[in-house]
C-alpha cells in the first residue's frame, strides 16, 4: 500500500519561544498542539489519532492525550528514533489514514533542555547498566559531539572534505536566520567566523553545533477529503522513508548514514528525483550531519558534499538548492534536543508560499524533509519525507 496523496498535512505550528523557564514541557505540547490545530481550523474534538516521543512527559501518549483531552482517540502511536521520530510520525500517520484507522492526526514535540539544568552534546548519553552498547563503549567517553566529529574527521579523511567547506552549511543557514524574529541567532556569519570559533572537537568548532532551545511544534496530518474543506494549501504527503543505521556488527563505515536507506524508499513512493526537489529542510545538529544527508540523498555523489555547499549553494535564492530557510537547528531553534518536527513545518511553509519573503522559494510545489536522531557515528534513525502542494 502506499500513501502517495492519501493524506495531507494541513496544521503546522513552531512554538515561538526559545527560552521557556516558567511553562512545563505538558504545557508546551499543548500550546503546539492548539496552534496547529487552530492553523488548520481544527480542534481537539477533531482528533482521533495522536502521535508522540520520547520527548512527552509522563507515560507518554497516555498522559499527554489525558492531559489535552483527547477523548475520541482511535489510533495512538509513540514511535521514538529520536529526532526523525516526527518524521516517522507523518508517514505513520498516512498510512493510518490510508487504512481508515484515523481521519485527523495531531503529533506533537516540545522539550525545555534550555531551562533544564542537564549536560547537552558533553554529557553521557541515555546510557545505563542494562543499556546493550553500554559496557562496550562508554568506557571510551562517547559524547554527542565527539561521535560527530569522528564522522567529520573520517569523511574528510576518505575524501579530502574541509572545514571551510562545512562552514559554508553554516553561513547558509545564518544567511537565513537573519529574517527570522525567532531565531537565536540572528547575525550573519563568514566562513572565516565559523573557522574562528573555538574548537568544540576536532574537527568541529562551536559554529559547527547547533543551538540548544526549548519550544517544540506540532503538525495535523488529516485525510484528502478534509483538507479539501479547509480554508488552506493543501498539502500531500506524497512519499516516505525509514530507517535505522547501527553498528553492524562491528563493520562500522563512518561515511554514511541511514539516509541512504531511507531516502531512496521516499523518491521512490513519491515518482520523483533529488534533482527535482526546489527545497530541502535538512536535520543539522551539526554541520557534518547536513554534508552527509545531501550526499545519502542523491543530491551529490558520495565523497562530492564538500564542493557541493561551498560558495552559498544552499542560500535561498543563491544556490541550487536552498536548505532550512528558518534558520534550521544550527541558528533558530533545537527544542527538546529533537529538531525533526521544524525541518517539516518549514518545508510546509515553503509549499504554502508562506516563508519570509527574502527566503520564500518562487512557486516552490516539491520540498523535502530530512530528519536524523541518535548518533549519526554509531546507531541513529532516519525519517525522509518527500511533499507537494496540491
Amino acid at each position: 500500500m502506499t500513501i502517495r496523496r492519501k493524506a495531507c498535512i494541513a496544521g503546522a505550528y513552531e512554538h515561538p519561544t526559545r527560552k521557556a523557564p516558567d511553562k512545563t514541557v505538558a504545557q508546551l505540547h499543548a500550546e503546539c498542539a492548539r496552534g496547529a490545530l487552530q492553523d488548520a481550523g481544527l480542534t481537539l474534538e477533531d482528533v482521533d489519532g495522536y502521535f508522540c516521543a520520547g520527548d512527552a512527559p509522563g507515560l507518554g501518549a497516555n498522559s499527554m492525550a489525558d492531559y489535552l483531552g483527547l477523548t475520541g482517540l482511535r489510533h495512538i502511536d509513540t514511535t521514538d528514533t529520536g529526532g526523525s521520530a516526527y518524521l516517522l510520525h507523518v508517514s505513520h500517520a498516512a498510512q493510518a489514514i490510508a487504512m481508515g484507522k484515523c481521519r485527523v492526526a495531531l503529533i506533537t514535540l516540545a522539550g525545555r533542555p534550555r531551562s533544564t539544568p542537564v549536560t547537552v552534546g558533553v554529557g553521557a548519553r541515555m546510557v545505563t547498566d542494562d543499556t546493550p552498547d553500554g559496557p562496550w563503549e562508554m568506557p571510551f567517553g562517547p559524547v554527542t559531539v565527539n561521535n560527530y566529529a569522528l564522522v567529520a574527521a573520517r569523511h574528510m579523511y576518505e575524501y579530502g572534505t574541509t572545514s571551510e567547506q562545512l562552514a559554508w552549511i553554516k553561513v547558509a543557514a545564518a544567511a537565513h536566520a537573519q529574517h527570522n524574529p525567532h531565531a537565536m541567532l540572528k547575525s550573519p556569519v563568514t566562513v572565516e567566523e565559523v573557522l574562528e570559533s573555538p574548537m568544540i572537537s576536532d574537527p568541529l568548532h562551536k559554529l559547527d553545533c547547533c543551538v540548544v532551545s526549548d519550544g517544540g511544534g506540532a503538525l495535523v496530518v488529516v485525510h484528502p477529503d478534509i483538507a479539501r474543506s479547509l480554508n488552506r494549501p493543501v498539502i500531500n504527503v506524497l512519499g516516505a522513508g525509514e530507517a535505522i543505521k547501527g553498528t553492524l556488527n562491528g563493520q562500522v563505515d563512518l561515511t554514511w548514514s541511514a539516509a541512504a536507506r531511507s531516502g531512496p524508499v521516499a523518491f521512490a513512493e513519491a515518482g520523483v528525483k533529488p534533482g527535482d526537489i526546489q527545497y530541502a529542510s535538512i536535520y543539522d545538529s551539526f554541520t557534518i550531519t547536513v554534508l552527509m544527508q545531501l550526499e545519502d540523498l542523491g543530491f551529490c555523489e558520495k565523497g562530492q558534499g564538500g564542493k557541493f555547499v561551498a560558495d552559498g549553494n544552499l542560500i535561498s535564492s543563491v544556490g541550487k538548492l536552498p536548505f532550512n530557510t528558518d534558520g534550521g537547528g544550527l541558528c533558530n531553534n533545537h527544542p527538546a534536543n529533537r529538531g525533526g518536527i521544524t525541518k517539516v513545518i518549514e518545508a510546509v511553509r515553503q509549499l504554502r508560499g508562506e516563508a519570509h519573503p527574502k527566503v520564500q522559494v518562487p512557486n516552490c510545489t516539491l520540498a523535502l524533509a530530512q530528519g536524523t536522531g541518535g548518533l549519526l557515528g554509531s546507531r541513529h534513525g532516519s525519517g525522509t519525507l518527500i511533499m507537494e502542494r496540491g
